[in-house]
């Protein structure tokens, strides 16, 4: 594939003009849509500014990776948000229609499949969590829901990958502790493998459940409902759909919870529970979950109608790399969500003017070491006092959340059965499935069958290997 040059929108270059040596906030007005999409232009190129994936020489779809000792002021980027933010610049061509960066975006999301199509890259072996694989999985998907253009018919498509990073995860759940779930690691040798979380299990269930609306095949409906009876079981979400972090699958079975909550947990299953309510014809059961999701989303992380990380910003120097992203996926996902339940559109459209309203402010910081000048923090409730930080977390949580206001103009995403043109793989990802839990046609006897559903478990066997030190995916700490 061809290197690319990312060009300077028109509107980036007016408001260089306008900025000028000294940073201002972002002028945003939420009743124009022309406002809205401007001021997402201003903060998509500003985080672009940090890529140098398409240049000659570079590889495709990595950030600078981390220092020896990040800090905020010192970030690199770990594998997984790279494939974040690309999922955020498919949102952004889907909300704005700007294609300035979507051969950037396919370059990337294209050159980081792995040879079996299914994002797990020889590369990144040694440090690769299930919910790593995950992201990249949910960033496809996300581009055959909104009708991102397709990849060439040599490549692999978007659909594809996704059922890829699928069928891989489905092959490695493991009753043998907790009786179920999925491990935070991807392979037994890495650290923190023993440890089972929310947000590996909560990327397992938003895709299958994506993918049961996108294909009407009920066997992906199955995984998510045994992934979300498994989550509740273990007190991963409580009674009032608090969503923690994790647990030990070795020391105690799961049965000690470590009750740190982070908003993309909340909202991963938030969507993912979104799309059941869906693909059920809005049955009274998930609609139940999806209204008490939304309900502790908006009382844990929203002071005052405005984002917040509950677990660092009060002193957001104490934020890790990772956190600095989360509300960027909160809000797309809390976005995306009302157009799978309807009924949660009002709830979550005023808090996402006001949070958009106050990160646009937050967006007036002027960095010297900063390519343009100006920056977006990420400590909204703090106005136009910029908080001192910058990176491309805070300019993705920053775009999301702005761009995201467009969500009641934006089409409806995508099914095969409704105009999508992605293609399809059952078997995708199966070079790297030793008990392959493939999806198959559905017959009666699965349907009668779905509830009583048999756990497998793929045997990662892996030699000559040593441990390899994960300090700076501490568990508990941060989203691995």
């Amino acid at each position: 594939m061809a290197w690319f040059s990312i060009p300077r929108p028109l509107a980036v270059l007016l408001a260089l003009s306008l900025f000028g040596d000294a940073a201002t906030a972002i002028e945003l007005d939420l009743t124009s849509s022309a406002s809205i999409k401007s001021a997402a232009s201003t903060i998509a190129f500003d985080m672009m500014s940090y890529y140098k994936g398409n240049l000659s020489g570079q590889t495709p779809g990595l950030l600078p990776g981390p220092p020896a000792t990040p800090s905020i002021t010192n970030a690199g980027y770990f594998w997984w948000e790279a494939g974040a933010m690309f999922g955020s610049l498919v949102d952004y061509w889907y909300y704005t229609g700007d294609t300035t960066y979507n051969d950037v975006v396919s370059q990337a999301l294209l050159f980081q499949t792995g040879p079996d199509n299914d994002y797990l890259p020889t590369n990144q072996t040694n440090g690769m969590g299930n919910d790593d694989q995950g992201f990249w999985g949910m960033s496809a998907m996300t581009a055959a829901e909104l009708g991102f253009p397709d990849p060439p018919p040599d490549k692999p498509q978007w659909l594809a990958l996704a059922q890829g990073v699928y069928n891989v995860q489905a092959g490695k759940w493991d009753p043998t502790t907790c009786n179920g779930g999925l491990h935070w690691q991807a392979f037994s040798f890495l650290n923190g493998f023993t440890y089972k979380n929310s947000i590996a299990n909560g990327c397992f269930f938003n895709i299958a459940a994506r993918l049961a609306v996108y294909t009407a095949n009920d066997s992906y409906a199955v995984s998510a409902e045994r992934t979300w009876d498994w989550v509740r079981s273990v007190k991963f979400i409580d009674d009032a759909y608090n969503v923690y972090d994790g647990a030990q699958s070795t020391v105690d079975n799961c049965t000690q919870v470590n009750k740190q909550q982070y908003s993309y947990n909340s909202a991963i299953f938030l969507l993912g529970a979104a799309h059941m309510y869906n693909y059920t014809n809005g049955s009274q059961i998930w609609q139940g979950r999806v209204a008490g999701l939304l309900n502790a989303t908006l009382t844990n992380f929203f002071r005052n109608g405005i984002a917040y990380e509950n677990i660092c910003e009060a002193k957001v120097s104490t934020c890790s790399i990772d956190m600095l992203s989360f509300k960027a996926y909160l809000t797309r996902w809390m976005a995306a969500a009302t157009k799978q339940a309807p009924f949660i559109f009002d709830q979550v459209k005023g808090v996402l003017e006001s949070s958009a309203k106050a990160a646009a402010l937050q967006c007036s910081g002027s960095p010297a070491d900063h390519p343009n000048g100006r920056t977006c923090g990420l400590s909204w409730a703090l106005g136009a006092a910029w908080d001192g930080t910058s990176g491309v977390g805070q300019q993705m949580a920053a775009m999301e959340v702005i761009q995201s206001n467009l969500i009641t103009q934006a089409k409806a995403p995508l099914t095969a059965g409704s105009g999508g043109t992605s293609k399809g793989d059952p078997s995708a990802g199966s070079g790297d499935i030793s008990t392959p839990e493939v999806v198959k046609p559905i017959t009666t006897a699965d349907r009668a069958g779905a509830g009583i559903l048999t756990a497998l478990l793929s045997a990662i066997v892996v030699s000559g290997l040593a441990w390899v030190s994960m300090a700076e995916k501490g568990v508990g700490i941060m989203k691995g």
